[in-house]
Parts: C-alpha cells; sequence; structure tokens
C-alpha cells in the first residue's frame, strides 16, 4: 500500500503537515485498536473471529522433545474434563452463493425435510464453512457439551448418560436420541475441537509423510509444543498441517491446515481459552423449554441401521461426516480408493450417466447449468467430465456417472479417471 506521503513534499504548506500528523495520529490509533487486545487477556475473547492467530502469543522455552515423542504424548493423553473456548475458521475458497450452499447441505443432510433444524447431523455441518465460535465441556465419557454461539442466537449439543439432546434456540427446536451405548461418549460428526483434527490427520500418518517438531508455542495462554506434518508426496493440495500441543497435558490446543497453493490456512481451529477444571455439573443439564418442538430421534424418518441422528452406528461407533475422514476409512464405507497416502483418491460409481445431474424438473435444468459453470470441463481417455475445485477437496464427475474426489490436484484426478 502507498504511503500516505512521499519524499516530494517540498512547498507543502504547514496546513499539509498538520493533516499528514492526524493521518498518522489516527492510524496509530487504528493499530492500537488491534494490538491492545492481544496484551489484554480480558478482552481476547470480544476479539475472536478477527485474528487468527490471535491466541499465538510468545515462544517458551521447553524441553527439547522428539516428533515421535510427542506423538506418543498426544497419544496417551486422558484429559477427561475441560471447559473453554474454541474458534473454528474455514475457507475451502468456495463461491459465495449468497447462503445458498448453507441450505443445500442442511437439506442433504436431513435427508428431505422430515428433521429438525435442532438434528446434529444438519445442523454442524455449517462449520464446514465460515468462522464459528464455539464453547465445549467435557467431564469423562458421558458427559459432553459442545455449543455453537451465533449472533443472538445458539446451538447446543449435549450428551449426558444414555440422553443426547440437540437444541437450537433461534427456532426453538428440540432433537433427543438416545446414545447406543451409555458406556461410550456421544461424539458429534463434525470435527470442531484441535484434536477432533489432529486424530483424524495422526492416525493416516505413514511412510509417505514427514513429521517433525517445529519449535514452541503459546496458546490460550498454555504452553505448547507445535508438531508440523507434511506430506512428501507431490501433487497433493495439502501443504502443512501444525498442531499446537499443551505441554503438560498432550492435548492439542489449536489446529492448522494450509494449503500446497499458499495464502491463508484451510482449517484454523484453536483454544482461545482453555480450563482442566471439572465443569459444573449443570453444564450437562438440559430440559426442553416451554413450548419448543421436540423431535425424537427414531421418529424423525431416518433410514438404514444407524442412528443417524446421533451420529452413531448399532455399536455405538461414532461416525464420520463426508469429506472428513481419512483415506484409509474409506474404502471401509462403500469406495474404491487408489493410490497410497495423501495421494488417495476415493472413486464412487453413481450409475447415472451424462455427468453433471439434468433434468426437467422445475428448476433442475438451470440448476445443472449453474453447477456446470462452477467447474472445468475436462477430457481425457475416460471420456469427458467435469473437475469441481477448492482450495482443498477437488472432484471429477465424468459423464458416464463415475465420481473421483481426493485433496489432490485437477492433473491427479483426469491421470486416474484414465487409469481407471
Amino acid at each position: 500500500m502507498a504511503p500516505y506521503e512521499s519524499d516530494d513534499s517540498t512547498g507543502a504548506t504547514q496546513a499539509d503537515g498538520e493533516l499528514r500528523d492526524e493521518m498518522r495520529a489516527e492510524r496509530r490509533r487504528k493499530a492500537a485498536r488491534y494490538v491492545v487486545p492481544v496484551a489484554v487477556v480480558g478482552v481476547a475473547a470480544a476479539t475472536i473471529g478477527l485474528v487468527p492467530a490471535l491466541a499465538d502469543s510468545g515462544d517458551p522455552d521447553l524441553p527439547k522433545i522428539t516428533a515421535q515423542e510427542l506423538i506418543d504424548k498426544i497419544a496417551k493423553s486422558d484429559v477427561q474434563q475441560l471447559s473453554g473456548t474454541v474458534k473454528i475458521s474455514t475457507d475451502l475458497g468456495l463461491p459465495d452463493l449468497g447462503g445458498l450452499e448453507s441450505s443445500l447441505m442442511s437439506g442433504a443432510a436431513q435427508g428431505g425435510g422430515d428433521g429438525s433444524s435442532a438434528d446434529p447431523t444438519s445442523k454442524l455441518t455449517e462449520l464446514a464453512s465460515g468462522t464459528h465460535t464455539l464453547r465445549v465441556a467435557a467431564d469423562g465419557p458421558e458427559k459432553q457439551k459442545v455449543s455453537v454461539l451465533e449472533s443472538g442466537a445458539e446451538y447446543s449439543l449435549i450428551h449426558k448418560g444414555a440422553d443426547v439432546w440437540g437444541y437450537d434456540s433461534k427456532s426453538n427446536e428440540v432433537y433427543h436420541s438416545t446414545a447406543a451405548d451409555s458406556g461410550k461418549a456421544e461424539q458429534h460428526e463434525t470435527p470442531a475441537t484441535p484434536k477432533d483434527f489432529a486424530d483424524e490427520v495422526l492416525k493416516s500418518v505413514d511412510d509417505t509423510t514427514s513429521v517433525t517438531v517445529d519449535g514452541t508455542a503459546q496458546v490460550a495462554g498454555r504452553d505448547a509444543y507445535r508438531l508440523v506434518v507434511k506430506p512428501k508426496q507431490s501433487g497433493t493440495t495439502v501443504g502443512a498441517i501444525s498442531i499446537a500441543v499443551d505441554a503438560k497435558t498432550g492435548t492439542p490446543l489449536k489446529f492448522t491446515l494450509t494449503p500446497s497453493s499458499g495464502g491463508a490456512a484451510v482449517v484454523d481451529a484453536g483454544y482461545t481459552q482453555i480450563s482442566f477444571a471439572k465443569p459444573a455439573a449443570s453444564t450437562f443439564d438440559f430440559t426442553p423449554p416451554k413450548g419448543a418442538k421436540v423431535t425424537e430421534g427414531d421418529k424423525a424418518g431416518k433410514a438404514g441401521g444407524a442412528d443417524e441422528g446421533t451420529g452413531t452406528d448399532q455399536g455405538g461407533k461414532a461416525s464420520e461426516a463426508p469429506g472428513h475422514g481419512s483415506a484409509k476409512d474409506l474404502d471401509k464405507s462403500g469406495f474404491d480408493v487408489l493410490g497410497k497416502g495423501w495421494n488417495s483418491i476415493a472413486v464412487l460409481d453413481t450409475g447415472s450417466k451424462g455427468g453433471v445431474p439434468t433434468g426437467s424438473a422445475s428448476g433442475s435444468g438451470d440448476l445443472s447449468g449453474f453447477l456446470g459453470s462452477l467447474g472445468d470441463p475436462v477430457s481425457g481417455k475416460f471420456g469427458k467430465g467435469t473437475v469441481f475445485s477448492t482450495r482443498l477437496i477437488n472432484a471429477l464427475i465424468t459423464d458416464d456417472g463415475k465420481v473421483y474426489v481426493g485433496a489432490v490436484d485437477k492433473a491427479a484426478l483426469v491421470k486416474a479417471a484414465d487409469a481407471g
């Protein structure tokens, strides 16, 4: 940005000089509005969402530790009680559809409109874009709570014993289901905390991955080591993943994923405040408010053997939200997986010919044309298709109905389709 004044100031009047002084003073005042919150912990919460790195300050002097020792420390971490505030920002580089993308995701998750706005299956998909502030709390395997703070409203997902409650204060709707196994913690389907993201990455670390310790950091007032995970392979859209790990407890405090293309983080999730003290018992109490519409999970019109309202299958194992499971999980979910490690590509045969869906239903032709305009036409030995790109996940839909998707670039998708 050009400076407010140049060296060529000969002949400037006194009024000009005073104006420049005033402009410089105004710049200092503006800068102070951003600098002061960093130094004053008491107002840090008020600036959540403004500065992604706000929670980081200083590089503490900690004992040396190897990458394997730090990974082991995370694995052995057994924090049962905590509470805190998490800021999560997601920037996949999706086009601005004026809010349409949120409606489409929610509608798809609800499976046709029989669900409740308080159903976590649809509500937590909103974390896949934008910046959100969450309050989290846990007290052992049978008590957890995640609250998504919105403008003038709040969505809470509470697990206590055998009961799972979702409450949307905006619509005054309640969703209730029963955990498949009261001895297992109810897990929200979309990763929301740094630990959620870290677990997904670390369980897929193999010989295609470089893992190092890159200094230290301070996050939410806690001393932490910085673990850096990088792909060794070329062709992936993942640049690097940084995980700040609490030096004392081994709890991941901050997770940042940057794309190979550079620029802002695709995912930046970190605590701005955290306590490992036992939360108050009342934190996990919930009674449906008077007049609230209550939807029972087993009556929500869901199909299949899994209780989709709670995100668990019949064995109580947490299910993964689409796009968040590791490549090693995809081959257990009805997909074929090509490649290895960071270059893994999931393949799905939809059986639908013609590529991007078209139809004669009202508006469907316009929608398919609109969707087609968002993609790039490609061709190869496989025929023709359309590539839809984000800053992290890319997908190729071929005209013969196959879908190739992965954290890889467009050339890798075309190569996979040609080989297939």
